[in-house]
């Protein structure tokens, strides 16, 4: 059961119209420039919306439960606003320095990112590496008094717009390919350079880039943790990140459901509403009750998560559940709106070509596959009826 305390739902409302005074009339522009205006992480750090979990003495208001994060991907989804993510800036980039970074480290680059002074961003993806992070080819030595960072990354969200990258690279060698560290890149350091903003099928305001990383001179302290533990580091990191993902598909799976529910009902064809006949019907009544079941999953994941028992395979089913689900009502959605679905005026077709990529990010549906089928055949799977 989807339940928010009263703090959840003041700050929802709060939220709701910030995104309707500050971002939803200016997507259009930010689509059109292909990225969005930094500005708005000020604005939004201004009033307490971004890294909620920080500590107060960082400027946060100390508060971990993941419902929050819930609230704001929601009002996102309804106010046609996903290019915009403040979520990847703050619960899946910030939460690193949390649960890896000292307490300079956290002193030094928290507030902020709490402020929306500085954007932040995570680089893992290589040209030839997705899911498969051992096969990295970024490389970071150890030159005594500092790190020499070597290589390249690829799709990085806010790669353009970011002022601190957390940068993952081989730090042990061919002979140890889970050795990795990660590391606090920061604008300007010498050697650090952006590609194009890459133009994409969908999420076109949501800058996405290559970076290069040629010699750059990388200070100790601004290694998170071990330098050799930062594939298990990412690996803690994917559950959180998948139960993100799973939120932002449900959303925008109810999203275009409604959008569609509305079309239908005004449209006609051959004398009569698209939602009289019988075919239209029965569509959305198998699309409204697959929503239905998936949104009290995910609501006893978050729940799950919120108290420490959620599971990598857990998650892995949640994300392809999710994801999958929502294809189909995007896919269905534009079918019902027939020429009109393929307009891009009609935020159905948006719609549409931003969620192809939610079946590919935060690993593809194969790898989720792989992930259950493991947990299916391993010895510690529990059987439902036992």
């Amino acid at each position: 059961m989807r339940e928010f305390t009263d703090e959840q739902e003041a700050f929802r409302a709060a939220f709701r119209r910030f995104l309707q005074r500050e971002v939803a009339p200016n997507m259009g522009t930010y689509r059109a420039e292909g990225i969005v205006d930094r500005e708005i992480y000020r604005k939004a750090g201004d009033n307490g919306f971004l890294l909620i979990w920080a500590d107060e003495e960082h400027g946060g208001i100390g508060d971990d439960d993941f419902r929050y994060e819930q609230v704001i991907m929601e009002e996102v989804a309804l106010a046609d606003c996903g290019e915009w993510f403040p979520t990847l800036h703050s619960r899946m980039v910030g939460p690193y320095l949390k649960r890896f970074g000292t307490k300079e480290q956290q002193a030094r680059f928290l507030p902020k990112a709490v402020s929306g002074e500085a954007i932040l961003a995570v680089a893992m993806t290589e040209p030839d590496t997705g899911s498969d992070l051992s096969a990295m080819r970024t490389t970071v030595e150890d030159k005594g008094d500092h790190f020499l960072l070597n290589g390249s990354k690829i799709y990085i969200s806010n790669g353009i717009n970011a002022d601190l990258v957390i940068v993952a690279a081989k730090s042990g060698g061919s002979e140890n390919p889970h050795s990795l560290a990660l590391m606090c890149v920061e604008r300007g350091m010498e050697g650090f350079r952006r590609g194009r903003n890459l133009e994409k099928m969908g999420l076109v305001a949501q800058d996405t880039a290559e970076l290069f990383f040629d010699n750059v001179k990388v200070p100790k302290e601004n290694i998170l943790g071990d330098p050799t533990k930062g594939f298990h580091y990412l690996m803690q990191g994917l559950v959180e990140e998948r139960l993100i993902g799973s939120v932002s598909y449900m959303c925008n799976a109810h999203r275009a459901f409604d959008l569609t529910r509305n079309y239908v009902l005004e449209r006609k064809a051959f004398g009569k509403r698209i939602a009289d006949m019988q075919n239209t019907q029965f569509k959305l009544a198998e699309l409204d009750a697959h929503l239905h079941a998936a949104q009290c999953y995910l609501d006893s994941c978050v729940e799950k998560h919120n108290a420490g028992e959620l599971l990598p395979a857990e998650a892995a089913r949640l994300k392809l559940v999710t994801s999958e689900l929502e294809w189909r009502m995007v896919d269905e959605g534009v079918q019902l709106h027939g020429g009109a679905g393929y307009m891009r005026e009609f935020e159905i077709c948006r719609r549409f070509t931003d969620a192809r990529i939610n079946r590919i990010l935060a690993g593809t549906s194969e790898i989720m596959k792989l992930i259950i089928g493991r947990d299916i055949f391993s010895d510690n799977y529990e059987p439902f009826l036992s």
